[in-house]
């Protein structure tokens, strides 16, 4: 089964357009696992114990395992969602960036070692910066596009000659000449709902990974409303919509997984109402 496949059926079976982000903090953790880098795997595992019913993907972020030597923890993670969710595709966000054998290896690490479904990515070296990526089947490339920091206008909202923004061209090319093999998705911020519907309009069948919403201050709405298309309420490329902090750390408490399944299914609701 594709990236994109396992996507849409978890969108379906959970009613959820949800992505959870792992972004493991020792500092916040809670109670006697306050700043104990050892327990990154504990934590994260009861949280995706805790929301795997309610989402359509976990989202890893490989910076916050690897600041603490936690790269084993990270696989031990990856392996524990495959085996108690092996319907909810994981995405590894790592925002990679290179060419040739460089990228090959990138690939390799991503795929074979953590065994993601999907990983983030920069495209500004182009497509051969792609195509190393591109030889694992059936494995999602999400690429950087519209970005939710204020920085990202800096050069994704630059008009080229032709006119296009840049962040508008690189989606004419994903959705384009770039996606011979299906492969590829968005991501856009979503902090920024008119470059999202912008985004969807030249992108219909990406799928669009959609952060910023919760502690980034996104409206969970007007992120949907932007970016969901399609007659009789189906989309016709799927929106991911990630929360990381305001799930992960909703309590500092006993019951942090129990509030973090709460914040969890009312983002969901949310999510859904604005469809």
């Amino acid at each position: 089964m594709s990236f994109t496949e396992q996507l849409q059926g978890a969108e379906r079976r959970n009613d959820s357009m949800l992505c959870v982000g792992l972004d493991p903090e020792p500092g916040k953790f809670p109670g006697a696992w306050a700043g104990d880098a050892a327990r990154i795997f504990d934590f994260c595992a009861a949280i995706v114990d805790a929301t795997h019913d309610l989402v359509s993907a976990f989202k890893p972020q490989i910076a916050y395992f690897a600041a603490h030597r936690a790269e084993d923890q990270l696989e031990r993670l990856m392996a524990y969602i495959h085996r108690v969710a092996p319907e909810v595709p994981v995405i590894l966000d790592a925002k990679r960036g290179d060419i040739g054998s460089t990228a090959a290896q990138y690939a390799v690490e991503a795929f074979e070692r953590y065994q993601a479904d999907a990983v983030t990515l920069s495209p500004l070296m182009g497509l051969d910066s792609l195509e190393p990526w591109m030889r694992h089947d059936g494995k999602g490339l999400i690429l950087l596009c519209r970005t939710s920091n204020p920085g990202g206008s800096d050069l994704q909202a630059q008009t080229l000659q032709n006119g296009d923004k840049l962040y508008e061209h690189i989606a004419r090319l994903a959705a384009g000449p770039w996606n011979g093999g299906g492969q590829i998705g968005l991501v856009v911020g979503a902090t920024f709902p008119a470059e999202i519907a912008r985004v969807r309009e030249l992108a219909p069948t990406l799928p669009l990974l959609i952060p910023g919403v919760g502690a980034q201050g996104g409206d969970a709405q007007a992120t949907v409303r932007a970016g969901w298309r399609g007659a009789a309420g189906h989309s016709s490329g799927p929106v991911i919509v990630n929360s990381s902090r305001a799930v992960l750390y909703a309590s500092a408490g006993a019951d942090f997984a129990a509030a973090a399944r709460a914040v969890a299914d009312a983002t969901r609701r949310a999510l859904n109402a604005a469809r």
